[in-house]
């Protein structure tokens, strides 16, 4: 018989883990229901309230993916921690989704041949077939267009922004952290990652969890907002299906 306190401590890591990606763009305005005080309030008294999925389903593009990669992996809860890791980070569970229904996520579920246009969803679905992954890395990185809020093509520095990031901690000074990360670049019309560079940001209120931060950890990070974090397994993760569809992207630029 299952742990029904275990599956509640998972279920909410996996809202509260969630609403720390999402809460980036949403203090933007680029995605998500208009609400950041509310989310920010969650995040900072790390509270266990379901009340927070609620905003969360909201988002208009992440909620319908988390659905999605639920659903194909026979997970009831979208907000189920494993779900969410492998929407962000990646992980097993984008291995197991059929092509087919990958296309109906994009043309059903997000709606996407009506707010790019014919041509430019065949090209995009076109990619599943070479290998992408529902994975946010794929909406950022081969769909250009932004289809949250703010429907308005991408340029090179809100890609960088918009993909999750990840790098090491190289210096802790108070609210302030320096991290070695590569960034996003083009090389001769081409997308990639770049050499490492030294990147400061800033932990606030909303980054619980990244108190003791030491030199050396791994965290992500999202419109320069700290996420987690990670572990090795968890940063090649990344690195592997942003590199994918990296690679997907440049097939059509």
């Amino acid at each position: 018989m299952p742990d029904n306190n275990s599956y509640f401590k998972q279920n909410i890591s996996g809202i509260l883990r969630c609403s720390r990606y999402a809460f980036g763009p949403n203090k933007l305005h680029y995605c998500g229901p208009d609400k950041n005080e509310e989310i920010l309030a969650y995040l900072e008294n790390n509270r266990q309230d379901f009340g927070l999925k609620g905003l969360l389903q909201e988002f208009k593009t992440m909620y319908p993916y988390l659905c999605h990669i639920a659903r194909e992996n026979k997970i009831k809860d979208p907000f189920d921690d494993r779900v969410v890791e492998a929407y962000w980070l990646g992980n097993e569970l984008l291995e197991t989704i059929e092509k087919k229904q990958f296309y109906r996520h994009l043309k059903e579920g997000l709606d996407l041949e009506k707010k790019l246009n014919h041509k430019l969803f065949n090209q995009v679905t076109e990619k599943i077939r070479r290998g992408a992954l529902p994975h946010h890395s794929f909406h950022v990185l081969d769909i250009w267009k932004r289809t949250g809020n703010l429907e308005t093509e991408h340029t090179l520095e809100s890609l960088d922004n918009c993909r999750i990031s990840w790098g090491q901690v190289q210096k802790v000074e108070g609210p302030f952290v320096t991290l070695k990360t590569k960034p996003l670049i083009i090389r001769n019309g081409k997308l990639g990652l770049g050499e490492p560079i030294f990147k400061k940001l800033t932990r606030h209120l909303e980054s619980s969890g990244l108190e003791q931060l030491k030199p050396n950890d791994i965290v992500s990070f999202h419109w320069n907002a700290l996420c987690e974090v990670i572990t090795k397994k968890q940063a090649v993760a990344l690195e592997k299906y942003t590199l994918l569809h990296l690679n997907l992207a440049n097939q059509t630029i």
